[in-house]
């Protein structure tokens, strides 16, 4: 018998996944080209060719032993150094090495961060709508998830209640922006509000409330858009990063967590985080893609390329009188349902091989997500099915 926590997660097994081999089920019938998946958050453009100019140039040059062998559980250190280095010029920080963490991806990174911080019955608050993996995430540490109801306006977060839900029992807040699913980045008004709440907070409780920011999206923006960098705003911030997006690379699973060293006890938290790194049995972040990062620095995939897909998808959705924010950033549109239940929506929706997500998922019920991260053909095709689609609506 499994135990009773896992049961639980299996029951919230993730949306995301199910429609994805949905996806693969309608494709055997109906043929791949005929079947317009927008479900997964899986990046078509492909990886910088320094991604792979630098795993032959490190198979080639570097010693087996030290390439495959064991390292610290943080990571190597001259990879450390040298991302430390990247964000310093990019963001005039003044980190180092020792204020980085190689993890297996963002995931694995926001797990060791819970690992670390969270006691039983601690709360963890989140925007809606949200990744919908934290609720397992943070569960899984026995946390207690917290939500603040979506401001539907435009999605930037809710200050007002959640100026009313902090409290003595809050350990962190958990941010995403670029946002996963609306495409929202959290303007530097928002960021400096949310942050002043959380200062006043930290004070009236007498204990460090933590700012999770969680940033696998941070380079994929739109129209000189910038992501305010959060260290600069709040002393008790923890940086979680993925390369998954920024250099086409999900599957490789690589990131680090950041920590500064104005978080309190910050050599001590850094502490912590190594020894998670082993006790959830990642141990060390993969070697051969850690030593491949220093290379591909300053690379990036093709923006321009989910820009085309933005503006193409957005108006084509528009013109169909079904109804959206345009996204400043990460590859998602978050539409509204032209119905209540999403979930019915997203099956309608599939009888023309358009596969969705329903919001619900998210938090945030009545609007579906839309990965586009698809080719651009796919999108021009799919114009047909989106306007039937549009037309069991309106009739």
């Amino acid at each position: 018998m499994i135990s009773e926590k896992m049961r639980k997660l299996t029951k919230n097994n993730s949306v995301i996944r199910e429609m994805f081999e949905e996806g693969k089920r309608l494709e055997k019938i109906y043929g791949k080209e005929n079947v317009f998946d927008f479900s997964l958050g899986n990046p078509n453009v492909p990886a910088p060719k320094e991604v792979k100019e630098a795993i032959i140039e490190i198979l080639e040059t570097e010693d087996t032993n030290f390439l495959h062998g064991y390292m610290s559980n943080s990571g190597y250190e001259d990879v450390r150094e040298a991302i430390a280095n990247n964000i310093n010029a990019k963001q005039s920080t003044k980190f180092n090495y020792k204020n980085i963490i190689m993890t297996v991806g963002a995931a694995s990174g926001l797990n060791i961060v819970l690992k670390s911080i969270l006691n039983p019955k601690d709360e963890v608050i989140v925007f809606a709508p949200y990744f919908s993996e934290y609720n397992n995430y943070i569960e899984n540490y026995d946390g207690i998830v917290e939500k603040v109801n979506p401001n539907l306006k435009d999605f930037m977060p809710n200050l007002e209640e959640f100026e009313k839900k902090i409290n003595k029992k809050t350990k962190a807040v958990l941010i995403n922006t670029p946002n996963n699913p609306t495409g929202v980045v959290y303007s530097e008004e928002v960021i400096i509000k949310l942050t002043n709440i959380m200062k006043k907070k930290e004070k009236e409780y007498n204990h460090e409330i933590y700012l999770i920011s969680d940033e696998p999206y941070r380079e994929i923006v739109y129209d000189e858009i910038k992501v305010p960098y959060v260290t600069k705003y709040y002393n008790n911030t923890i940086i979680v990063y993925s390369y998954s997006k920024s250099l086409s690379l999900p599957g490789e699973r690589i990131g680090y967590v950041l920590i500064p060293n104005e978080l309190k006890e910050s050599e001590e938290m850094i502490e912590a985080l190594t020894i998670s790194n082993r006790i959830i049995g990642s141990v060390n972040a993969p070697s051969l893609i850690q030593r491949v990062i220093p290379y591909c620095l300053n690379s990036s995939v093709d923006i321009e390329s989910y820009n085309r897909n933005r503006n193409l998808l957005y108006k084509i959705i528009t013109e169909n009188k079904l109804k959206c924010i345009k996204p400043q950033g990460a590859f998602y549109l978050f539409v509204k349902s032209p119905i209540e239940d999403d979930k019915e929506f997203c099956n309608i929706a599939k009888k023309y091989n358009l596969l969705f997500v329903p919001a619900s998922s998210f938090g945030c019920s009545g609007y579906v997500r839309i990965a586009y991260c698809v080719s651009y053909e796919m999108i021009k095709k799919s114009e047909q099915a989106f306007k039937n689609l549009s037309k069991e609506f309106l009739n």
